[in-house]
């Protein structure tokens, strides 16, 4: 079984890259990671694709506003970054409350990724804590909506959401099966609004986790906020997982 590649989304370190990106970018090709998932593909993307070959990190996915107006431009940022997957990050907690607004948006997200497909990227859709919080006939939202899903649509499951929205993370992605190709790892007091810690210094059972579904391609390290320094946590991730899950730069 290959060993998923490890990459860290841009969006944990929005401050530092604001402030120093380049200094930023540097840092992390020093830790050792050799991958990123962007969370902006519309921001002059020739400059950070730029600042991204001068630190030797590649795009390997980028967060997109797909269902939108701003879908084209996304998806052309997406391959002037050099990124060979897009994913939609959120949609509206109200699109899970009913059947109808699942099927309506698994609609959406098919046809996204055929439009995709025509940049030569794949699509996928990132979870939050309510798509498994609420459930539909007794199933999860997500689960509900990962059925209506052409084959061509993945899915990046966030598994510190996912044990908030009250799942056995190992069990959840064993039932959701080869679908799931992206991880976002992170780790933490497991709850809505506390800071979150590096990986492997929370409660989340990361090695099982990481262990449930061999048909993931990617982990990707984020943190949404932390109480200590964001980089010296993002290493201590990178670190954890060379240590214990064989964390390896791009294919």
């Amino acid at each position: 079984m290959a060993v998923p590649l490890t990459a860290v989304q841009l969006y944990s370190l929005r401050d530092e890259l604001t402030s120093d990106r380049k200094g930023t970018l540097g840092a992390l090709a020093s830790f050792g990671y050799r991958a990123v998932e962007c969370h902006d593909a519309l921001t002059d993307p020739q400059a950070l694709r730029a600042d991204l070959d001068a630190a030797g990190l590649t795009a390997c996915s980028a967060h997109v506003p797909a269902l939108t107006d701003q879908a084209q431009a996304a998806f052309h940022g997406a391959r002037t970054l050099g990124a060979k997957s897009v994913v939609v990050p959120i949609q509206p907690p109200e699109r899970f409350t009913d059947a109808d607004g699942v099927r309506d948006l698994a609609r959406e997200l098919n046809d996204a990724a055929a439009r995709a497909a025509d940049h030569g990227l794949e699509l996928g859709y990132h979870n939050h804590d309510f798509e498994l919080a609420q459930h539909i006939g007794g199933v999860p939202a997500l689960e509900v909506l990962a059925d209506q899903l052409d084959e061509a649509v993945f899915l990046e499951v966030d598994v510190y959401w996912a044990a908030v929205g009250g799942q056995d993370v190992p069990e959840l992605l064993r039932r959701l099966g080869e679908r799931v190709t992206h991880l976002h790892v992170k780790d933490g007091p497991v709850t809505n609004d506390d800071p979150m810690t590096a990986v492997g210094a929370g409660r989340m059972p990361i090695a099982d986790i990481l262990a449930a579904q061999p048909s993931v391609r990617l982990h990707i390290v984020e943190l949404d906020r932390c109480a200590t320094d964001m980089l010296t946590a993002v290493k201590m991730s990178y670190d954890w997982l060379r240590d214990h899950h064989n964390a390896r730069g791009p294919r």
